[in-house]
């Protein structure tokens, strides 16, 4: 069932000079349209604040019936986490370096929004993971991650080790550089450039895939969604937990971190022609002969 989209908001990257002319671009053509545009306050240059009404990123959040987002994928990782609680879907326009989140190209982004504002769109929705650290029973950290969250070591040449259970279930100990646990969206991320596999990114799944790990024998694994991971630390000299490289956290060697999915999702809509195979032969340079 397609939704109409009356107030849409553009979003860029932050402070970025750059994407001043296609926001300019955009919010001319959705003015056209018959759209209310709202720009996000720190996007938005002066010339731009001249002549659209500018809001916050929270106002945005409470009045927006669809956002446009400019920029590369860090961007969207950040807009889309501070909107995943007010159920605005997310359309993505590349200025980045790949682009799997942002997949709309500057070149033909007007043509593929009037299509999508149309009616015409496929509508894909994404997990996140929710992180929390205990100390003394108490919680010290909590967070959201629409890539993952990756436990890791800092400017200490050793190894960290700590031990991993699901679902209550003791798995393992492991002794490595770190770890990771990503969504699908992730597992193109970190995870990929770590060993770990590419999961369609609207399978509810996650992977957990060790960093440089000191056993050979120790591989990713994927598991359901709906698995809680616990990760009890064993060492803690330079060691720091974050969020999509977004949110740090250092960790002392009694804390208990719990992992699992998030309740709300992210909705990302596409054009009807959007192939997610397409855009990993573009983006990783995968050939269609060896």
């Amino acid at each position: 069932m397609t939704r109409t989209f009356e107030t849409i908001a553009l979003i860029g990257k932050f402070k970025n000079a750059e994407i001043t002319v296609p926001l300019l671009k955009l919010a001319d053509y959705l003015t056209t349209r018959g759209n209310q545009v709202l720009v996000d306050e720190f996007s938005a240059s002066e010339k731009i604040a001249q002549s659209y009404q500018t809001s916050s990123l929270e106002k945005i959040a409470q009045q927006a019936d669809l956002a446009i987002v400019i920029g590369g994928d860090g961007t969207m990782l950040n807009i889309a986490r501070m909107l995943v609680s007010y159920d605005v879907p997310l359309i993505g326009i590349n200025q980045g370096r790949l682009g799997f989140l942002t997949d709309l190209s500057l070149d033909n982004m007007l043509a593929s929004l009037e299509e999508i504002l149309s009616g015409h769109y496929d509508t894909e929705e994404r997990i996140l993971l929710s992180a929390e650290v205990s100390r003394a029973g108490i919680c010290r950290f909590n967070n959201l991650a629409f890539n993952d969250v990756v436990l890791h070591r800092g400017v200490s040449s050793g190894m960290i080790e700590f031990e991993v259970r699901i679902n209550g279930e003791y798995m393992n100990t492991l002794r490595s550089d770190g770890l990771i646990i990503a969504t699908p969206t992730g597992s193109t991320a970190y995870a990929l450039s770590a060993g770990g596999p590419i999961l369609f990114p609207s399978l509810n799944l996650i992977t957990l895939v060790p960093v440089c790990p000191h056993t050979l024998s120790n591989r990713p694994i994927v598991i359901g969604a709906e698995a809680n991971i616990e990760i009890n630390m064993r060492s803690s000299v330079n060691v720091g937990i974050n969020c999509d490289s977004h949110a740090y956290f250092d960790l002392e060697q009694t804390d208990h971190i719990m992992i699992k999915r998030h309740p709300q999702t992210v909705r990302l809509l596409h054009p009807v022609n959007h192939s997610y195979y397409r855009m990993l032969r573009e983006k990783l340079g995968w050939s269609e002969f060896p």
